[in-house]
């Protein structure tokens, strides 16, 4: 049975196993697949492994998450490493010189790095395609897309080779690839983790955040990130006081699957039964931001553009993903006014839903389907395209709005392809967007008690 870091830490503790050998079985596991590591810093896990192991051996750990390894999407510095952002065009600049302050943060809690994960090209899209480093295989199913753009985050988790990865998430890169493999992953506010050492996407939407086996490890390393090294559960006895609410109207677009659909009211019952609050209404802000995505209106196209335009308007263009290229493109000549419009909108829809939310949570399937095969969107721009926004949109209001959102396993459909639900808060509620998560997982998984 694969365990997680929670779990994992405890073996620790009891001398069955050490990090030395984790990291080891880890090795042992990155040498059997393929297109997930873009990078790996082997010589440093193991000289932190050994000082964890020793660590534990004395019952000295510097946290709870001590000797756990660590993987971090190719965004994200780490000293010695070049940051290629899945790009060709940056695989020759010269390796960071530093660690991205996550990084430092985390391995000061003494955890494991041991190397960097493939990603979508810029991260600009949420299928998780790389024509230049390959693409990761879907650890459920090995002919269809990992999800994206942190696709090599959720194979390393999903294939056990680390319990823990961060990814970034500007749209939905850490949600659907979690999503699409079964896993965990959370989305945080834009202001809950620095960001300094991360190369960027679109700056006013980019959020970092964990993906992982359980809520309960991202409950803990988020608060590893704000320096609390022993992490203590919380309890949940007033997990009837918590208020969900659920739009029925989302759930009329007609790209949501019969499988996603029906896993989603099944896990709203069964919250029900287990005392839970369900208030059934039409939340305004969503269906308001959807309305702008569909008309094409994403703050994140033209900041990714703007970042991007020098490298577009050189020779060295040619060597993008052309569905990358593409993609930037499309806000070449999107006026400034537009933009600085939808910030104003931004502003405004968020007041709007802190409003409607106020102290509760929306629920909502993560992806309105499950994981395509990845031989026709290799094949087909035009469905690329068109799967790529299909996958995308039902993440893409919580960016839009900085909610802090968790997505967990709620089942399957008749292929056994993972489903998922989504735990949305507003800004800079993570904290109780996480209280709540740990609390779902429990009555998802059978195991909580009233």
């Amino acid at each position: 049975m694969t365990v997680d870091a929670f779990e994992l830490v405890k073996l620790f503790a009891d001398g069955s196993t050490t990090p030395l050998i984790e990291l080891e079985k880890s090795i042992m596991k990155m040498d059997s697949v393929q297109s997930v590591f873009i990078s790996q810093s082997l010589d440093r896990a193991f000289r932190e492994a050994k000082a964890s192991t020793e660590r534990w051996e004395n019952a000295c750990p510097l946290s709870s998450f001590d000797g756990v390894a660590i993987a971090w999407k190719d965004l994200i510095d780490v000293a010695g490493l070049v940051t290629t952002a899945g790009s060709k065009v940056f695989k020759h600049h010269s390796p960071a010189q530093h660690d991205a302050e996550v990084v430092s943060a985390l391995t000061r809690m003494g955890m494991i790095n041991i190397g960097k994960t493939n990603l979508t090209e810029f991260a600009y899209s949420g299928l998780g395609l790389n024509p230049h480093f390959g693409t990761p295989a879907n650890v459920v199913e090995p002919k269809c897309i990992p999800g994206g753009s942190s696709s090599g985050s959720a194979v390393a988790v999903g294939q056990d080779i680390v319990k823990i990865s961060m990814g970034t998430d500007t749209a939905g890169s850490i949600r659907i690839p979690s999503a699409f493999n079964g896993l965990v992953g959370y989305r945080s506010s834009c202001a809950r983790y620095s960001k300094e050492g991360v190369f960027p996407l679109a700056s006013s939407l980019d959020t970092l955040g964990p993906l992982a086996r359980s809520v309960r490890d991202c409950y803990v390393l988020d608060c590893l990130l704000h320096g609390q090294a022993n992490v203590q559960l919380p309890k949940y006895s007033l997990f009837q006081q918590l208020k969900f609410y659920v739009d029925l109207d989302l759930l009329q677009d007609p790209a949501i699957t019969i499988a996603v659909k029906n896993n989603f009211l099944y896990a709203i019952e069964r919250l029900a039964q287990a005392g839970a609050c369900i208030q059934y209404q039409r939340i305004t802000a969503i269906h308001k931001t959807l309305s702008l995505i569909d008309s094409g209106k994403w703050l994140g196209a033209a900041e990714a553009f703007t970042l991007h335009e020098d490298l577009l308007n050189s020779d060295a263009a040619t060597q993008l993903d052309s569905r990358v290229r593409s993609r930037l493109e499309t806000a070449r000549h999107l006026p400034a006014s537009v933009q600085i419009g939808l910030y104003q909108i931004a502003r405004s829809l968020k007041q709007l839903i802190s409003q409607e939310l106020c102290d509760g949570f929306l629920l909502s399937p993560t992806v309105a389907h499950t994981a395509p095969q990845r031989a026709p969107l290799e094949q087909d721009e035009t469905l690329f395209f068109q799967t790529n926004m299909k996958t995308l949109r039902l993440t893409m209001p919580g960016s839009f709005l900085d909610m802090p959102c968790l997505t967990l396993p709620n089942g399957s459909d008749e292929y056994g392809l993972p489903t998922a639900l989504l735990i949305s808060g507003t800004c800079n509620q993570d904290q109780k967007v996480l209280h709540a998560a740990l609390a779902v997982e429990q009555v998802l998984a059978g195991s909580f008690n009233k």
